[in-house]
């Protein structure tokens, strides 16, 4: 057996039904075990949960089996594993002076218009080597996973053109080997429009030149990506556009997982959830019949606080989305824009900023976040039968995680991807509450 962890005041198991993903009143509550003497977590070699109980039932189940890596969790919590649901993780270059420029008034599209914005990443990173690139990101990488992140979906877009987004989706598949968190790749070659293309050419390069070559990347077992997403917005790609270039990415087995009604109103809810979209970011923009269309069709709205925490943005209706029935999933958005490592502080600004309850943002963080990864079946709760990806807090209650607005560093004690310690703290300190 590879892991036992053993007396935990709370095991956080999010949702003990096998439930796919969690919406309507159900995101306002979390399932959390408890035993006077402890409860204990099992995971098996292959890395996955075998059992869930109480420390007398465990030890007497396992009173002959050895353990590989054995935590005592006495007062502490266990909780999933945090998913970071919609990221930017490799480019080259910050964009610090054009934070300056929000601070002072300018909008997105302002400095995107100046050729700032994605454009200037997109020079940046085209400076920089595979080696560079790597490295960078391997490093942002195993900082998510410090503050609690397993998995995380990572896009390519600051490349553009075809060689260079093939460049990018084959550094982030080869960081996959050594990368402490799990993968889900995201080819977003329609991030912006070129400089030298009309919108309509950048539709045409992608679908008929790009994604034919990933196709045979993938098909090749060069590249595994998941998920294709196209920027969906005024004076980026239009609603048709950008059904063209997802349907394209459908075609070729990739799931639909976009930005859409972010910064206007597009309509791209009701496009996406017509198309059979997985999940929809941002949505600041998202009108009623947005919001229907994407409960009717379960499609899950992956909701991004720093974003319109950043940009002062409208706030996206979270409430209304929830108490339609639609999904509604956290990500950090990190990208030179949004620099946020950190899920626990995106679950504290969904409270703080966006309305949600602390048991909304768990289950936002966790199993929702996973069904916008197509991944809940094996991620995202801790269940029998899916992975051993776990979080242990220092803390009597799994609700400081969010309450401790950027302390997470201090309560996490241990990061644990499929029944492996990621990450140790050393100086987690037990505060006495």
């Amino acid at each position: 057996m590879r892991l036992l962890v053993h007396s935990a005041k709370q095991a956080v198991v999010v949702s003990d039904s096998g439930e796919a993903y969690l919406a309507g009143d159900r995101m306002a509550r979390v399932v959390i075990r408890e035993h006077p003497a402890g409860i204990s977590v099992a995971v098996d070699g292959n890395g996955k949960i075998e059992k869930i109980g109480s420390n007398p039932e465990i030890q007497n189940l396992y009173s002959h089996v050895k353990f590989d890596e054995i935590i005592d969790a006495s007062n502490m919590c266990i909780l999933p594993g945090l998913i970071d649901a919609h990221t930017h993780p490799i480019w080259g270059g910050d964009r610090v002076r054009e934070f300056e420029m929000k601070l002072a008034g300018a909008t997105y599209l302002q400095i995107h218009e100046q050729g700032g914005g994605i454009f200037f990443t997109v020079e940046e990173t085209r400076k920089k080597t595979d080696d560079e690139l790597y490295e960078s990101l391997k490093r942002r990488l195993e900082l998510m996973a410090q503050s609690g992140t397993t998995l995380v979906e990572c896009k390519s877009g600051y490349g553009l053109e075809k060689d260079e987004e093939m460049r990018l989706l084959k550094i982030i598949e080869n960081v996959k080997e050594e990368c402490p968190i799990e993968i889900s790749s995201t080819y977003c070659g329609a991030h912006a429009i070129p400089k030298n293309k009309t919108a309509e050419e950048a539709t045409l390069n992608i679908v008929n030149d790009q994604i034919p070559e990933l196709k045979q990347l993938i098909d090749r077992g060069i590249l595994s990506v998941e998920n294709i997403d196209a920027f969906c917005e005024k004076k980026v790609f239009d609603t048709d556009q950008s059904r063209r270039i997802l349907e394209a990415g459908k075609h070729i087995g990739l799931r639909i997982n976009f930005h859409g009604d972010e910064l206007y109103p597009t309509k791209s809810a009701e496009m996406g959830a017509s198309i059979g979209a997985t999940a929809i970011s941002h949505l600041e923009e998202i009108s009623n019949d947005g919001i229907s269309a994407m409960a009717k069709s379960n499609c899950v709205a992956v909701i991004l606080p720093t974003t319109a925490y950043i940009m002062k943005l409208k706030a996206p209706p979270v409430q209304h989305l929830i108490k339609a029935g639609v999904p509604v999933a956290l990500g950090t958005d990190f990208n030179p824009n949004a620099y946020c490592l950190s899920m626990p502080m995106v679950m504290n600004l969904a409270c703080t900023a966006l309305g949600m309850s602390m048991p909304q943002a768990l289950n936002a963080a966790t199993i929702n976040s996973a069904a916008s990864l197509g991944r809940s079946g094996t991620h995202g709760s801790i269940e029998v039968g899916k992975y051993g990806d776990l979080i242990i807090l220092n803390a009597p209650r799994w609700e400081h995680i969010i309450y401790q607005m950027g302390n997470h560093h201090n309560l996490i004690h241990s990061v644990i991807k499929k029944g492996r310690v990621i990450h140790r703290n050393h100086q987690a300190s037990h505060i006495q509450y």
